[in-house]
């Protein structure tokens, strides 16, 4: 299932979500995770591979998509209440970080920034 409709599947039960499953903080997690792999996926796989030169350069790309799978699956494990979700959580704003700043430092990839930084404050939360 991808990010897209995981993503609208909790805004459109978000209540239900809160209540019955997970606490807020969770619940925020979970989102801005979502969020991030879908910023990161989809930058990497467009703007990266259209832009060129460093943007597709291997360890640049390699952060980005090691950025989206660990989003991905924190936001899989917090969904199921996996007793590894915390630190899971604590790798994802690890790499978060690494992402924002790599991509600041590239240019052009704001909604990436933004998302991995998001991302990054919610799984430290999460973590803590």
């Amino acid at each position: 299932m991808n990010a897209s409709i995981l993503l609208g599947r909790i805004e459109r039960n978000r209540e239900d979500i809160t209540m019955r499953h997970h606490d807020q903080n969770t619940t925020t997690c979970i989102e801005e995770c979502l969020r991030c792999y879908q910023s990161c996926f989809g930058m990497a796989m467009t703007h990266c591979l259209e832009t060129g030169g460093k943007h597709i350069e291997p360890k640049h790309f390699r952060l980005m998509t090691a950025c989206a799978e660990i989003c991905r699956t924190a936001a899989h494990f917090m969904l199921m209440n996996s007793e590894h979700a915390k630190h899971l959580c604590k790798e994802c704003a690890e790499i978060c970080d690494q992402c924002a700043a790599d991509c600041e430092k590239l240019g052009d990839m704001k909604d990436c920034v933004e998302a991995c930084r998001r991302c990054a404050e919610a799984c430290r939360k999460m973590a803590s």
